[in-house]
Formats: structure tokens, sequence, C-alpha cells
């Protein structure tokens, strides 16, 4: 059968749809907690986290082009390193985006409780956590697909506001406020580690315009260009409302407010400010938390129909909707999200996300080793610098954060050994 022609993406559409899927609910709520932990010097670990996303994303260009099959970082590792370690990280999928989404679950809550107080209260973030991944999995059941209108609606949504903040907002900021760097004017050891990682859940989703590559146009020449394009304009914008969220507020209110982009064009444009920020996270991180409760379990349901979970999950209705999967993946998230905040959370799903990184980073090392460089489809920047690069930063990063958020965050890689064995994953033959 003929496949229908479809016009490949060109380096604009690439750098729109990159720009589009890293910057979501993060970036709304996480300035405070970066200054927080290190204060005005939050603005340059936003740049340090830019330099990493750039180097591992690069990575993820590079694995991409040594295959054709679809499969990302599984492929990229069973590849590279045998069944067991692509099935680890095949399995960890899964768990990053159950995190993910009660990551989000949270956001949606915390942008609520500014609007109405009950529901910062510990009793009311229960309440809406649970009405809305119930509801959103009483939705999924019945078999309701995700709209291209909510797409559309939200990246306008997290868009718009985020622009006319820095546009706005720009000609307020106080110089004063900049002072000092750190808080209480002296650097506390570990505080920039902890804030990086918090900061690097913003850029999460990058490795989406490596998963498209194959749609667009001439992906050797144009693919780094739209990483690197992508991420600088990301970073740029990301270091822009940073700056005018402390030049605005100054970093003691920056750090105290639980949503500092709204609290600060509060004070610039008043009801009209603080409404449209408010507006604008609550449809981005709504319309976001609605696409993510229906591709989680159908991640969790692909597990199921390749051997990595027991076949039960993978059952269909009428509708054809994985309800066994729609209700697991209900249930862990539920748990996720009443187990801790927002930025507790946003780390814990940052670390979550180098279960991936890692071992991409690290086969692009094993190809350039074990397959011909022709058949890549282009060379990657300074060689195998760039991977030894991530790899090391990355490795960094986990050391500076607790035992416990480790755990949290890399814990789908110990509940995946017994299911290699359970499931006889093992016995698989490439």
């Amino acid at each position: 059968m003929d496949k229908k022609q479809v016009k490949p993406m060109g380096i604009w559409s690439m750098l729109l749809f990159g720009i589009t899927g890293i910057i979501g609910s993060g970036i709304f709520l996480l300035p405070s907690s970066g200054v927080q932990l290190i204060g005005v010097a939050s603005i340059f670990v936003l740049l340090f986290d830019a330099l990493l996303v750039i180097s591992i994303a690069l990575c993820f260009a590079k694995a991409a082009t040594y295959f054709d099959a679809d499969g990302g970082p599984y492929l990229y590792a069973k590849e590279a390193f045998g069944n067991f370690v692509g099935f680890e990280v095949g399995f960890v999928t899964w768990g990053i985006r159950l995190i993910a989404e009660a990551t989000m679950a949270v956001a949606f809550t915390t942008a609520l409780g500014s609007i109405f107080p009950y529901f910062a209260t510990q009793t009311g973030k229960m309440v809406v956590v649970t009405v809305l991944i119930v509801g959103l999995a009483i939705i999924n059941i019945a078999g309701v697909s995700l709209s291209k209108i909510v797409i559309n609606t939200v990246t306008v949504a997290k868009l718009l506001p985020l622009v006319l903040f820095v546009a706005i907002g720009i000609f307020f900021i106080k110089g004063n406020h900049f002072t000092p760097i750190f808080p209480g004017g002296e650097y506390t050891s570990g505080s920039f580690g902890q804030a990086a990682v918090t900061l690097f859940y913003a850029f999460t989703g990058f490795e989406g315009l490596v998963v498209v590559a194959g749609d667009m146009e001439n992906p050797k020449k144009n693919l780094p260009k739209a990483v690197f394009g992508t991420i600088l304009a990301v970073s740029i914008f990301y270091i822009l409302i940073q700056v005018v969220s402390i030049g605005i507020l100054g970093p003691d209110a920056a750090a105290a407010s639980a949503v500092p982009i709204q609290d600060a064009f509060a004070q610039v444009a008043g009801g009209f400010g603080k409404s449209l920020i408010s507006t604008g996270t609550l449809l981005s991180t709504g319309g976001l938390l609605i696409a993510s409760a229906y591709l989680t379990p159908r991640s969790g349901s692909a597990l199921a129909e390749n051997g990595m979970l027991p076949s039960v999950v993978a059952k269909r209705n009428k509708q054809n909707a994985p309800y066994v999967a729609i209700i697991l993946s209900a249930v862990i998230v539920l748990l996720i999200a009443w187990s801790g905040t927002f930025s507790s959370l946003a780390m814990i799903s940052a670390i979550s996300r180098f279960a991936q990184y890692i071992p991409t980073c690290l086969a692009v090392l094993v190809f350039a080793k074990t397959k011909k460089e022709e058949v890549s489809s282009f060379k990657l920047p300074f060689g195998w610098v760039i991977p030894i690069i991530a790899i090391l930063v990355s490795v960094w990063l986990l050391f500076q954060v607790s035992g416990e958020q480790l755990l949290w965050g890399l814990g789908a890689l110990l509940v995946a050994v017994p299911f290699y064995f359970i499931t006889g994953s093992y016995k698989i033959k490439d």
C-alpha cells in the first residue's frame, strides 16, 4: 500500500515544535525554587542546565540517526548493552511518565491554590489531585480521544502570557534586587547542584524533537541546528523570565512566592496581569495533564504488548481503551501526587529522566566503535567529547541529591528487575 506523501518539516517548523514541546508548567512555578536554593545565582544555574541539555540532546540526535525503527532510548540501550539494560530503560520510560503526570497534577493544584486559598491546603490539594486523576481516568476508559483543540489551546496559553510578562515586565526591573548574588550574601555548599537538578525539570521534553527527526527535511544538516536553536531560544527565554521575576519582586519575595511570575506581573499590570498568568498556568498545565493522562497508560500497555509487563495490563475494552493500564496508572500517579509538593516532585521527575539520558549518551560511545560512521546522518560536534561531558555532568548532578530523592527518581529501575525474569524477557534473542 502506498503511503501518502507528507511534506517534511523545515527548520523553522522544527524550532517551533521543539520550543513548544519544552516550555510547560515548570517555568510558571519553578523560578521560586531556584531562588530559594541559590538566590540570584539561579540565573546562572539555568545557563548551566542549558549547556547540559544541549549536550544530551545532541547525543539523542546522534543515536537516532543509526536506526530506521522507532524506539528511542529503549532501542539504543538494547542495541548497545543487551536485553537487560534495554528492558530497564524501556520499563523506566513508563515510570518517568507516571512521575511527570503526578508532577503536573500537583502543579495544576498549586496554581489553583494561588487563586482559591482552600486548594493550597493539604486537604484541598488532595481533593483536586484525586478529582483530576480519577476524572481523567474515567474519560480515558470511555474512549474519549485527545482533541487537537486542546493541544492548540495549550500552545497559545503557555506562550502568550510568558511573552507579555517578559515584554512588559522588563521595564519594571529594579537593579538593587540583584544583590546579594547568594542568599544571605554567602554561597551554601551543595546549593548549586540542588538548584541545577530542580530547574532541569523545566528543560525536560527536548527528546521529543529528536523522536520526530525522521519527519524533517534534511536531518543531517538541520537536526543539529534545530536542537541547538531550540535549546538556545528556550534558555534565553527562561533566563529573561528569571531575571524579570527577580527584578520585579526581589530575591526574598521571589523565593517566598508559590507563583512568582503571577505575583510579579500583578505588581506591574494589577489584576489583569495576575489573571492572565494564572489563566495561562491553569490552561497550560491542565492541557499537558490531559495529554499525559492519555499517553501514560498507553506507555504501560505498550510494555505489556511487548512482553515486558504481564499481558493483563494490555487488555482493552469495547472502546479500545487499555482500561487495566489506565486504572493501574491512575492509582500509581495518585500515590505519587499525594506524596509531595510541586518542587519536590519536579526534582524527582528530573532525576528520573537521567535513567534514559545517561544510557543514551553511553550508547553513542558504543556505536562509535560498533557501527559504521557512514550509517549516521550527521557528525557529532567535537566527537566523543560531547557524550563524555554529558555523562560526567549528569552523574555529578545525581550525586547532589539525597538518597531518598534518588530512590524515588530511579526506583523504577529496581522495580523492573523482577519483571525482567517474570516475563521471560531474558530469553529474547536479537
